[in-house]
């Protein structure tokens, strides 16, 4: 087998790999990511903010041995961010500087490769990362969907750049809005939601830096309560291993686990509606937590 067969050889190779790189998938992520990459497919996942969906094409780049090309996606990207650029003061300059003597103005050193270029140059040393998808509009939409179908860009004055192997893709979307159907089917597809206490604790026991098991749980537990309330940006698992590391941190410079919770929320709540809105019950919460 390659070394790539090798890696991905199961869903629970892919989940054992991705455990190894600090990253807890559950059987579901871990056969979508097997899927994607022995069917040659670009993987979608969508979740909420802070459920851990870049977090996880970082952790499938390490695991196989890949730098990350990020796109991010943003309202009004177009092509020019996402494919390629003529660096134009460079081919003045060049032009100038050449006097009589001819110039290829279009030669590879006036060329910024974006995202899509980059990755169709390197496609077994890569991952393309396209972040945040649903934030883009829909022909950038359509401009992507194109780019996925055949793996090549075309370039008026130098042709066509196809890629001789595909790159694996991995597209995250927050779902702000609907992605098209065409795209939706040319993707593998994974939902990741947010864990339950139990799987969390675990997370936080394997991201955080110095934090107790006892100390991990409570943080999982209250995390949970917390996303129950009606909040406008409810905490991600991120923000529950900052929590965590936090309290401890305070703990251990004399602060009691009660007040050290209370004290580092500002890790975990990061918007002033939602702070006021939970602070009347954050006691209660954490100490339900503490048993």
């Amino acid at each position: 087998m390659t070394s790539l067969e090798s890696i991905a050889a199961s869903p629970e190779a892919i989940a054992s790999r991705l455990t190894e790189a600090r990253y807890l998938a559950d059987d579901g992520l871990a056969t979508a990511i097997f899927l994607a990459v022995r069917l040659g497919k670009p993987l979608l996942l969508e979740g909420a903010p802070g459920v851990g969906k870049t977090e996880a094409a970082k952790a499938v780049a390490e695991v196989l041995s890949r730098s990350v090309v990020r796109l991010q996606c943003y309202e009004g990207i177009d092509a020019a961010h996402a494919l390629y650029e003529w660096n134009y003061q460079r081919q003045l300059l060049a032009i100038r500087q050449a006097g009589e003597t001819e110039v290829d103005i279009y030669d590879d050193r006036f060329l910024i490769a974006r995202p899509l270029l980059k990755v169709l140059r390197e496609p077994e040393q890569s991952l393309l990362l396209v972040d945040e998808i649903d934030r883009s509009d829909h022909e950038f939409e359509a401009l992507l969907l194109e780019f996925l179908s055949d793996f090549q860009i075309s370039i008026p004055e130098r042709g066509t750049i196809r890629a001789q192997t595909r790159p694996i893709v991995v597209l995250t979307s927050n779902r702000t809005r609907e992605l098209a159907e065409a795209l939706r089917r040319r993707c593998v597809y994974h939902w990741i939601g947010y864990p339950d206490a139990a799987r969390e604790a675990a997370i936080i026991m394997l991201r955080a830096g110095d934090v107790a098991e006892e100390t991990a749980r409570a943080v999982a537990k209250a995390v949970q309560a917390v996303r129950a309330r009606p909040l406008t940006k409810p905490p991600g698992i991120s923000e529950a291993v900052e929590w965590a590391n936090a309290a401890t941190v305070l703990e251990k410079g004399g602060s009691p686990w009660p007040l050290a919770f209370r004290r580092a929320v500002g890790v975990l709540v990061k918007d002033e509606e939602d702070l006021s809105a939970l602070t009347p019950e954050l006691d209660a919460i954490v100490e339900e937590a503490l048993g």
